[in-house]
């Protein structure tokens, strides 16, 4: 049972924020420490993705494990109250995130996906977000890596 009245309840849940999230800013500030430029939020690109790197070809989201459902996650619950909705929604979630990875593939983005609880250890984190950066610029034509 819900201890909160649904009002309280709605505003609760009106105060979780979709930019700027806390393991975002972590990135991005990991991101701007390890010499990388980026764009925030681009609204031309399908799901308006957290981190772009265009110079990488490159897309970071970082998703709540809550929200996006991180499998085999402490994070990645099922609230007790209003299942069906929340089975319904958290499931609406994973099927938008599939549907923009495929789009964005499709146009020659690389994904990288990184998820709230792995915010929690920095410096594996940077290996995580160095070695995807690294294979991303072995794979661009010599062309590119010369202008650099």
């Amino acid at each position: 049972m819900d201890k909160l009245t649904p009002a309280h309840r709605s505003w609760n849940m009106s105060r979780i924020r979709a930019t700027n999230t806390a393991p975002e800013r972590i990135v991005r500030s990991l991101l701007h420490r390890m010499g990388y430029r980026f764009r925030l939020h681009r609204k031309d690109l399908p799901g308006k993705p957290d981190i772009v790197l265009p110079r990488h070809n490159t897309i970071i989201f970082v998703h709540g494990c809550f929200w996006h459902q991180h499998k085999g996650c402490k994070y990645a619950y099922l609230p007790k109250t209003k299942q069906d909705f929340w089975i319904k929604k958290l499931n609406a979630n994973a099927d938008r995130d599939k549907s923009v990875i495929k789009r964005l593939k499709k146009s020659g983005w690389r994904i990288l996906i990184i998820w709230e609880c792995e915010t929690k250890e920095i410096a594996a984190l940077e290996n995580t977000i160095r070695s995807f950066l690294k294979s991303a610029t072995n794979s661009m034509p010599f062309e590119t890596q010369k202008e650099k």
